[in-house]
């Protein structure tokens, strides 16, 4: 084992999951550069991000002492969960308006709260009941301006998709003890087949304007972001994770005024300021109190 406790840092795995939500971020405008079918896209775009996975582990392969993968009910549970959570998103925002779709999906950290509390005993801290206080304020705030009347079959499909979320991670932090990487690079499998008929269906035009897109959001958006989830999932538990995660919507429209001027409403500045506040105050206490659990252990 290369890292011991005492030598990694209490953040390290905060870190990983703010990394992972700023590289999923980027799709928001990525998508709008390929003109295809949405879950042509999330299938193409899984298919890369499986490659780029296997080629990491087969250019970094795992040491001898590493755990092996446990193909039990976990595993399948979060890695369908992850695929689903793909077709649920696109599902909704063809159905309601984008805000709407958004805003139901990260109600997520809820449905997380109470699948952790049941499925693996992780009970929310105090700092924690806080941040989603927050976070679920923040969010309100950020989309209201493109908050529109919606459809109920709409709405619900990005429900669905915030309990997909919160299974696939609640059961990803259920085999932290196992190789969560392993799960992600089944998601973007399943992701991919589910997604065939639609690429027989609606092939895509293959042009250097839209295969670029593709192939960085399944290299970097996805399979980068997965190494990173995945590491970061075995330090962090799941009721944190998805807090910290919520971060991602406020970095799509920073890539859409950087790339394309649009500027953010003073709403989003509001409502991501206090999201912001919500996820760094929570993972700093968290940080912390995970050092003072360590130190003990160092001294003796």
């Amino acid at each position: 084992m290369s890292l011991t406790a005492g030598k990694e840092h209490p953040f390290a795995g905060q870190a990983a999951i703010f990394v992972t939500a700023f590289l999923w971020s980027t799709s928001g405008l990525l998508i709008r550069l390929v003109d295809w079918h949405p879950l042509v896209i999330a299938g193409t775009r899984g298919l890369v991000a499986a490659v780029f996975i296997l080629a990491v582990r087969f250019l970094f392969p795992a040491p001898q002492s590493a755990p092996k993968t446990t193909f039990n009910a976990s595993f399948w549970i979060s890695a369908f969960a992850n695929a689903f959570v793909v077709i649920t998103f696109v599902t909704a925002n063809r159905l309601t308006a984008s805000a709407n779709a958004v805003l139901l999906q990260y109600s997520s950290p809820i449905w997380t709260v109470l699948l952790a509390w049941v499925v693996i005993k992780e009970r929310p801290r105090w700092e924690q009941w806080g941040a989603l206080a927050l976070v679920f304020g923040g969010m309100f705030i950020f989309f209201r301006e493109g908050l529109g009347a919606g459809t109920l079959l709409g709405d619900g499909v990005a429900v669905l998709s915030g309990i997909c979320v919160a299974t696939h991670v609640v059961f990803l932090r259920m085999s932290k003890d196992g190789n969560p990487r392993d799960i992600l690079l089944a998601s973007h499998i399943i992701a991919f087949v589910i997604s065939l008929p639609f690429i027989f269906l609606h092939p895509p035009e293959m042009t250097v304007s839209s295969v670029w897109p593709i192939l960085f959001m399944g290299v970097i958006q996805q399979g980068a972001a997965s190494l990173f989830f995945a590491y970061g999932i075995k330090r962090v538990n799941a009721i944190q994770a998805i807090l910290t995660s919520t971060v991602e919507p406020l970095c799509n429209p920073l890539w859409v005024f950087v790339v394309l001027g649009e500027k953010p409403s003073s709403s989003a500045f509001v409502g991501g300021a206090l999201i912001l506040t919500a996820v760094l105050s929570s993972s700093i206490i968290g940080a912390k109190r995970k050092q003072r659990e360590v130190s003990p252990k160092m001294l003796r």
